[in-house]
């Protein structure tokens, strides 16, 4: 015999209410499930197969807002960091570029980095941890001066760093251009800006670096993207694609600088990228902007590697491609 309350007994459980389970709304049905797919499957059908359920159901929305996006011609603008070019996914971003899907590009500092040695001779990314200790970690020569004469030449044209960058860079025809993403938005009129933090980035420590000319395109750049922000009211698209702080920043930034001077800024889809889902991003991009009614965000973990492409191949062959 229980040594407690003698009126503390179990609650009884005979009069629990239950309903019959098909009368209940469920949110996964049959009808959402994948399906398999054989070794003749087209990408379509592989498309069609995934289970419309979580990032699948996300990833096709926001596609279907990014077709949207194209038929208004309202801005898609890809806010990228470094991995993104180090992940190799260059040449689908080009493509979507011409397909319409890529209508600005915001690139931290380390962008500027990655892109320009790959134009120039293929590869990137060096072994910070085999460099660090003998003091030569980022001392590469042709990336300091590239970066840096281009926002000296950027600061006295006045125009912003990622435009100098990118004409600099098409002006040396490097021999892998066509796998630059600079070159590609440069030859093809796309606004590319870029957003750097002085002292981040390995170029703020050559011999040539100039803070006040780094600093003056890098301004310039943060008031062209506003401007392309405020054209997002009414259909527009930013992906936040592998920037943690600094670009889900200078996106929060440049919606406020919108709204301060008065400009409406609904009806957008933001998208956050990455494989940890961080709170920046999450708050400043996903969150925030599109928060009482000003538009949808999205979430989408997972290694960009594999994403983009699936993103890309949605948009080119999926439920919603023309």
């Amino acid at each position: 015999m229980s040594s407690y309350d003698p009126d503390l007994k179990p609650l009884a459980l005979d009069e629990v209410k239950t309903y019959p389970l098909a009368s209940r709304p469920s949110k996964v049905s049959l009808d959402d499930f994948a399906k398999s797919i054989g070794e003749d499957s087209s990408l379509k059908d592989f498309l069609a197969s995934l289970p419309n359920i979580l990032a699948v159901q996300s990833l096709r929305k926001l596609a279907a807002q990014m077709h949207r996006a194209r038929e208004l011609h309202k801005p898609i603008i890809w806010g990228i960091g470094g991995h993104v070019i180090k992940t190799g996914l260059a040449p689908i971003i080009i493509d979507l570029m011409k397909r319409g899907f890529v209508t600005a590009v915001a690139a931290n500092g380390s962008v500027l980095v990655h892109d320009a040695e790959i134009a120039m001779v293929g590869s990137t990314s060096e072994d910070v941890d085999a460099t660090l200790g003998e003091g030569v970690f980022g001392g590469a020569d042709e990336t300091g001066k590239l970066l840096n004469r281009a926002a000296q030449e950027g600061a006295r044209d006045r125009i912003g760093l990622g435009e100098a960058m990118g004409r600099t860079l098409v002006g040396k025809a490097p021999r892998h251009a066509n796998h630059s993403l600079l070159c590609a938005a440069y030859d093809s009129k796309v606004p590319f800006t870029a957003h750097v933090t002085i002292g981040g980035d390995i170029a703020h420590f050559h011999p040539e670096a100039d803070g006040a000319a780094l600093g003056a395109t890098t301004h310039t750049d943060f008031r062209l993207l506003a401007e392309l922000v405020r054209r997002m009211n009414g259909g527009g698209v930013y992906l936040n694609i592998g920037s943690a702080v600094v670009l889900p920043e200078v996106f929060l930034k440049c919606v406020t600088l919108v709204r301060n001077l008065g400009y409406e800024l609904n009806d957008i889809t933001t998208a956050n990228f990455d494989f940890i889902q961080s709170y920046r991003p999450l708050t400043n991009v996903v969150r925030r902007p599109t928060a009482d009614g000003a538009g949808k965000g999205y979430s989408i973990t997972g290694h960009h590697e594999l994403t983009i492409p699936l993103l890309a191949a949605e948009l080119i062959c999926g439920h919603h491609a023309q």
